[in-house]
């Protein structure tokens, strides 16, 4: 029996993709970013915390931590041993701190002070891939020119036969082939709240899940 082509590998796969965009929808309509922030550099800084480290812990931490410093001028006058101390339960403390705090210094010295809105720029920020550039891309600018990849969207993509691929750059670049641009920025909050909900990462009985109905081979699929 002949492998089915590319293209129709492609076409299922989009059809896939946008019968589950559109449950998600149904089921998270008002899905949002769960870390909490003030401004454009505060979200900047929960973003990189959030690597490796639940948005629970990381509010719990910033809930202290921009009381602490609640300029960009205090991070730039900050300890970094003291400030590695007050990031320390989010995980990878020492080399977020170091990128933090490096991150304060060229927002200062190349974007006059402002987290900058363009990709090339965030992407040139210490510590800052493409999911934390597409996460302040949209939630400070409104701007969307990506998905971002998080560990949720990643797995769920894979379980669900949305992609073949393990790599988060590469798996963006195909969502963003399969779905509509409008759909982009909304899509990663629901997966994360379809995540945290409804199929976390542990094994467990899934084949009743909403998604799962959509694609039952997901109950056998644990990324």
């Amino acid at each position: 029996m002949p492998k089915p082509s590319r293209v129709a590998k492609d076409n299922g796969r989009r059809q896939r993709v946008l019968a589950v965009a559109q449950e998600l929808e149904r089921l998270f309509p008002d899905a949002k970013i769960a870390l909490n922030y003030s401004n454009h550099w505060e979200l900047l800084v929960a973003v990189v915390l959030s690597a490796q480290c639940t948005d629970k812990k990381v509010n719990e931490v910033t809930a202290r931590l921009f009381k602490k410093y609640p300029t960009l001028a205090d991070y730039l006058a900050a300890d970094r041993t003291e400030f590695e101390e007050d990031i320390r339960q989010t995980g990878f403390f020492r080399n977020k701190a170091k990128n933090v705090l490096a991150s304060a210094e060229m927002v200062r010295s190349k974007f006059d002070g402002r987290v900058p809105q363009k990709m090339e720029d965030l992407l040139s920020l210490p510590g800052v891939a493409r999911k934390t550039a597409n996460i302040v891309q949209g939630n400070a600018f409104g701007i969307v020119e990506g998905i971002a990849v998080d560990t949720h969207v990643r797995r769920l993509s894979l379980k669900l036969g949305l992609t073949e691929y393990d790599d988060p750059n590469k798996i963006e670049k195909e969502l963003m082939q399969l779905l509509p641009r409008e759909q982009w920025f909304k899509f990663t909050y629901r997966m994360i709240d379809y995540g945290r909900n409804i199929c976390p990462a542990r094994k467990h009985g899934c084949q009743d899940h909403p998604l799962t109905r959509l694609y039952p081979d997901a109950a056998q699929r644990w990324p």
